[in-house]
């Protein structure tokens, strides 16, 4: 059984940073991509970061410049600086076998979520 744990949201002013981070525990598969996504509310969810098991990665581009995802075999993070209010959201960390996509149906593991908040 996979499991996706997240950690380190939480509440920060406008310009701060915070850096979340995911262990994948329940299986030996390296992962061939693990991404993060987001939800706001009343919104859909959307990809911001992923990163392949080579190291590549893709940036939405609300976020670029800003965000930076690595990983270290099934343990990704996501450094979040210049934090904007349109930043709040439940941040998800997730998981799939095969190679990148930015496809949320194609990603086989999700985590619970963990709340960011950047007031206003």
């Amino acid at each position: 059984q996979v499991q996706l744990v997240e950690s380190g949201g939480g509440l920060v002013q406008p310009g701060g940073s915070l850096t979340l981070s995911c262990t994948a525990s329940g299986s030996r598969v390296n992962f061939g991509a693990m991404a993060w996504y987001r939800q706001a509310p009343g919104k859909q969810r959307e990809m911001v970061a992923e990163v392949s098991n080579g190291g590549t990665t893709f940036y939405a581009e609300s976020v670029k410049g800003r965000f930076t995802m690595s990983r270290d075999a099934n343990t990704v993070y996501l450094q979040m600086n210049a934090l904007k209010p349109e930043d709040t959201a439940v941040y998800y960390c997730a998981a799939r076998r095969f190679v990148p996509s930015q496809v949320e149906s194609e990603y086989d593991f999700w985590g619970q979520g963990t709340q960011v908040t950047v007031p206003s």
